[in-house]
């Protein structure tokens, strides 16, 4: 008898830095970048030689955080997250590695901080009530509504 080996599941990326966040949520809102357009742009604003930004580049490949294509020669750097989906990873991780998992922390800062416009009230305001609802639909399932 024959066993087959199941592939493991899949582990998040590793985490990313500072600059490296802001190289990837780059690549992410132009849909690709090569070394040279991220090195122009965001060299030029941040004081970053090209080669800083090809070795940044290369360590999110590594990491899983970007794909490379060869175009005419030259690298194309593409995320297969969208800009979105980038900022909820990095959320994520920041709740998980330095909250413990728990939002309670984000939400007392919020809570307490005169620096929110009406508008940001408002949309923190609809994502409470997607919570409810979810937790309602949950309820009415038969699930629990935890974490």
């Amino acid at each position: 008898m024959s066993r087959r080996k199941t592939a493991p599941p899949e582990a998040p990326p590793p985490p990313v830095g500072d600059q490296e966040l802001v190289l990837l949520r780059f690549v992410a809102e132009r849909g690709g970048a090569t070394v040279g357009e991220a090195a122009e742009e965001l060299g030029r604003e941040r004081g970053l030689a090209r080669s800083t930004v090809l070795t940044m580049m290369e360590r999110l490949r590594r990491k899983g955080h970007l794909r490379r294509r060869r175009v005419h020669g030259v690298y194309r750097y593409t995320s297969p997250a969208s800009p979105g989906e980038v900022l909820r990873g990095v959320v994520e991780g920041f709740v998980e590695r330095t909250l413990g998992g728990s939002v309670a922390p984000v939400v007392a800062y919020l809570a307490d901080s005169a620096h929110l416009s009406d508008d940001e009230l408002a949309e923190l305001e609809m994502i409470v009530e997607r919570l409810a609802e979810r937790r309602q639909e949950g309820e009415a399932g038969g699930e629990d509504g935890e974490r």
